[in-house]
């Protein structure tokens, strides 16, 4: 196993072993960054999408039909269980299997290692923001988190016919702890570039964490710092919402 490779299957490990715990503080709890949401909420999603990835790198390919009907299980007995299986998928594999991704750079099985430990702790903050016990996030990963938001999650092929109610039409940089990433938007497409060069409308800049989290709508603006045009910082979250909710 590579370093990299080790690097997120180690957070896979020990972000989803976190929000099982938090979750064990209380499953009615609401989840203050997904309105309707609950712990159990949360706990379920997590292991649906952890079971629907051990699918997609049995099979190469997206399952169908998907899912199958949890409701009848006990949330923390099936969180457990989808977290042990993604663990042993995601080792089974290794990270140069071909397999469907929504990356169209990467259809590795490296893909979801990243994938999963991003997923796990953004979905971690959420149960620990329920029950009022954040802990930090460790500063690699979630600059690593901006990166992967930015792209594929933001700037991939999604928006060729316009479906967008946040164009932006501006360019906008982000920096977190000496690094930065210059975003050029509008209804059509979004382009990341790496560095900070060329002119912007915007800036947005803070810890890495708190960009991150604020990237994700687990923290609001007051946890970051902007410079420039407020109207394209608000219309530039608006147009991440659209590709993470």
């Amino acid at each position: 196993m590579t370093e990299l490779a080790g690097f997120y299957l180690g957070h896979v490990r020990a972000e989803s072993a976190r929000l099982g715990e938090v979750g064990r503080m209380g499953l009615d709890a609401a989840v203050p960054s997904c309105p309707g949401w609950t712990v159990d909420s949360v706990v379920r999603h997590v292991a649906t999408v952890y079971l629907h990835k051990v699918e997609v790198l049995r099979l190469g390919a997206l399952p169908d039909p998907w899912p199958p009907d949890f409701g009848g299980r006990d949330a923390l007995e099936l969180y457990d269980e989808a977290r042990a299986a993604i663990v042993d998928a995601l080792e089974r594999a290794g990270t140069d299997l071909e397999t469907w991704t929504f990356n169209p750079d990467d259809k590795t099985s490296g893909f979801w290692y990243r994938r999963m430990a991003l997923e796990s702790v953004v979905h971690r903050i959420d149960v620990e923001q329920a029950h009022d016990v954040v802990t930090p996030i460790d500063s690699e990963l979630a600059l690593d988190g901006i990166d992967e938001l930015l792209f594929p999650n933001l700037a991939g092929p999604w928006w060729e016919e316009g479906d967008t109610a946040h164009p932006v039409d501006a360019a906008v940089r982000i920096t977190a702890e000496g690094r930065s990433w210059t975003v050029r938007a509008d209804a059509t497409s979004v382009v990341v570039s790496q560095g900070a060069e060329g002119e912007v409308a915007a800036e947005i800049f803070g810890s890495a964490d708190a960009v991150f989290l604020w990237l994700w709508g687990r923290l609001d603006a007051s946890a970051i710092r902007s410079a420039g045009d407020a109207n394209v910082v608000r219309e530039f979250r608006a147009r991440v919402a659209e590709c993470t909710t």
